[in-house]
């Protein structure tokens, strides 16, 4: 019985030792799952840090393209396009747009694109013939003339018909203060 005793205690001893072995090599296991899991995550951060970076990069880079003006393949190949160029190209297309219009279209464009008349178009456009002056004068001009004729008739009395033209001048003034001022506001 004693040399069970002994043999159990002996095998105990030995059960023991393994399973203090068994503990060792799962906590080396464990050890190097641990280490591994760490170098994953620091390689996953510096894998976010670089990838925020890119992007930071990649919106200057945006901001930066969109700041600079592109220039036309043209451009690039032969430099800026002169004044010279603009008026042969433009001839060029006159011509060729004249030649399928009817002789009194054909005379009336030449007419309409002859300098002059050109110069004296942009400048009445930029200045007297304002969208805003023109459409404040024409809803002037609708409203007084609608109002002023309904009194007339009910009063009995008979319009020149200067009313109009007052009308519309009065709102196309109207219209170019409007313009005057909001350039002076906004700044264009």
């Amino acid at each position: 019985m004693a040399e069970k005793i002994a043999h159990r205690s002996h095998e105990t001893e030995n059960s023991a030792e393994r399973q203090d072995h068994e503990a060792e090599q799962q906590r080396e296991v464990l050890r190097e799952n641990l280490e591994r899991a760490e170098r994953e995550h620091k390689e996953r951060a510096s894998e976010t840090e670089v990838l925020a970076e890119a992007k930071q990069l990649a919106h200057e880079k945006e901001e930066q393209d969109r700041s600079v003006q592109p220039t036309s393949p043209a451009e690039r190949r032969r430099g800026p396009i002169t004044k010279k160029q603009l008026d042969n190209s433009f001839k060029t297309q006159m011509t060729q747009a004249q030649s399928h219009m009817s002789p009194t279209g054909r005379a009336f464009s030449k007419f309409i694109h002859w300098r002059p008349v050109e110069v004296a178009s942009d400048i009445a456009s930029s200045t007297i013939a304002r969208p805003n002056a023109l459409l404040s004068g024409s809803i002037a001009a609708f409203g007084v003339v609608t109002i002023l004729y309904f009194t007339a008739k009910y009063y009995g009395f008979s319009l020149s018909g200067f009313e109009t033209i007052g009308a519309f001048i009065l709102g196309w003034i109207i219209g170019i203060l409007y313009d005057y001022f909001a350039v002076m506001i906004r700044g264009r």
